[in-house]
């Protein structure tokens, strides 16, 4: 590779370093680095893991091979799973050692070294995985926050080829980059998910499972939706990014409910359910003074996410600060919010949170059946859901259930 492109290369590095930075969420900003690192050496494919305790977590993955044989607009579904963090996998290797690893065959790895290339994801998906090049991200304070690693090194005739050593330099100052970016979000999350082990401290359904998992697949189906509505993908790109963090906030208002309603073994009284309900506006008092489009997003989201597309929902039009009706009808109730004038956000962290509610253990219940699920969101088709994000739930219905795998309850 020559001086110029050298050159170029790094200039690339320093203005993906300033989009990365103007990403907030942990998720979408990991997709993000994968996406420019595989683009960077030409890979075919990628995997990020990020490390928890002593394992790491099989977090986002990419292959265009795999891609291709899909319809159109479909993903990847992936089983999240953990990875030891030792010297018997590359990926643990890497993460035990802080070396860069760059194998130009995972079928031919010498007897000498201490890892093993598992084979089993490329016997399930029918791909062969040949060169790789493994890098840790590490933060400021050295410590190994994950690994990202590139699979199938492509050359300009689309043939597999090795990751060239001046590869290396390039794909590991990227690392440096994307873990300084990663430390800011990984913090932007913890403080959300702090925010919410309040609630959970009152409502022990609203768990941090829980919430990424809503939040998750809130952001896909708004995926979904704009697909459909031709969004141009920056716009895209850029509500994704608030509505992820929004959508993880519905339920905060919940930390203003009395222990008494909350968890209560039984149903509530009609006085409790109407205690319950004020959830929404003094969730949405919180983000009132808006700074922010997240404020603005995270407002309605709060607010608006108990609301039916038929009407039937709450709170309806009110005075958040006060909760009273700012119309009310003849019998003092307030104007229903009903169909397209229920905000986006409110509408997909509906479906979102249902279908997470029906899908989910509690206390009170059993998940429900995948069948029973389904037929239970056709069946607030137009009553309680947008029948346009209906018809994209059962679009995604794969990444969905993959999503419930990387964000499971715990036991």
């Amino acid at each position: 590779m020559d001086k110029y492109q050298d050159e170029h290369r790094l200039e690339e590095i320093l203005k993906l370093g300033a989009e990365l930075n103007n990403i907030k969420d942990l998720d979408l900003l990991l997709e993000k680095i994968l996406t420019e690192a595989r683009e960077m050496v030409h890979a075919d494919a990628g995997t990020i893991y990020i490390k928890q305790g002593d394992c790491l977590l099989f977090n986002h993955t990419q292959n265009d091979t795999l891609l291709k044989k899909l319809p159109k607009g479909k993903k990847l579904p992936f089983k999240a799973f953990h990875v030891p963090v030792n010297k018997k996998s590359i990926s643990g290797y890497v993460a035990e050692t802080g070396q860069i690893l760059n194998i130009a065959d995972m079928y031919h790895i010498s007897s000498d070294q201490p890892f093993k290339f598992d084979p089993s994801y490329d016997e399930r998906t029918n791909y062969k995985t040949v060169s790789t090049l493994t890098v840790p991200l590490i933060s400021n304070q050295d410590e190994i926050m994950g690994v990202l690693q590139v699979i199938n090194a492509l050359d300009k005739s689309g043939n597999i080829t090795t990751f060239r050593g001046d590869d290396e330099p390039f794909i590991l100052h990227f690392s440096n980059t994307a873990s300084n970016v990663l430390e800011r979000a990984k913090l932007t999350r913890a403080i959300l998910l702090r925010m919410i082990s309040m609630a959970e401290l009152r409502d022990p359904k609203e768990t941090g499972a829980h919430v990424n998992r809503v939040a998750a697949f809130a952001i896909e189906l708004y995926e979904k939706w704009a697909h459909h509505k031709k969004i141009p993908k920056g716009e895209m790109e850029h509500f994704k990014d608030i509505l992820r963090m929004a959508a993880m906030l519905h339920d905060v208002g919940k930390v203003a409910i009395s222990d008494l309603i909350l968890k209560k073994p039984a149903r509530f009284s009609e006085e409790e359910y109407n205690i319950m309900k004020t959830h929404t506006f003094k969730g949405a008092m919180l983000f009132k003074d808006s700074q922010s489009q997240f404020d603005e997003i995270a407002f309605q989201t709060a607010l608006t996410h108990h609301e039916n597309w038929d009407g039937t929902g709450y709170p309806g039009y009110i005075n958040i600060e006060t909760g009273k009706p700012l119309n009310p009808d003849s019998k003092g109730n307030p104007q229903p919010m009903k169909g397209k004038d229920i905000p986006l956000a409110g509408r997909l962290v509906a479906i979102a949170d249902v279908y997470d509610a029906l899908s989910s253990n509690r206390v009170y219940k059993n998940a429900w059946t995948r069948d029973d699920v389904h037929n239970e969101i056709r069946k607030l088709n137009g009553k309680k859901f947008d029948p346009d994000l209906v018809d994209v739930f059962f679009e995604s219905i794969d990444i969905l259930e993959s999503i419930q795998s990387k964000y499971p309850d715990k036991d």
